[in-house]
């Protein structure tokens, strides 16, 4: 799998795609396969407020339920309604499938995440 190079990654498998003053955010296409089938997404309220480092959401998958953490500090100005009703989009596109749209307080803060060449290097 080839992990596009227009994002930057997280060592917790997020990807965020910078535009702007505003990112999607993701989860890899690793992180899908070790989840396995995604069968719930929990996301934040359009207008909160979420930090760098720190939990924004949940997937649950048959396998187990994870934390989604987020790659940069912002507030929420967009979620994809769709994956409420349809989680399994994650596993077909996980890199297509955004989950929030955040505008970006630091944009400084996409220096301390991976490149796709650190990401796949992460991975082995």
């Amino acid at each position: 799998m080839a992990y596009p190079d227009d994002r930057r990654y997280t060592k917790d498998h997020e990807w965020i795609r910078v535009s702007g003053d505003t990112a999607e955010v993701g989860i890899t296409d690793y992180a899908q396969q070790q989840l396995g089938d995604v069968v719930y997404v929990e996301l934040p309220e359009v207008g909160a407020h979420v930090t760098a480092g720190q939990p924004f959401g949940t997937i649950e998958s048959v396998k187990a339920v994870s934390e989604l953490v987020a790659p940069m500090g912002g507030q929420v100005v967009e979620v994809n309604n769709h994956l409420k009703q349809h989680p399994e989009v994650v596993n077909n596109d996980p890199h297509a499938s955004w989950m929030i749209k955040v505008r970006v307080a630091n944009p400084g803060e996409a220096a301390a995440l991976l490149d796709s060449a650190q990401y796949q290097k992460l991975l082995g």
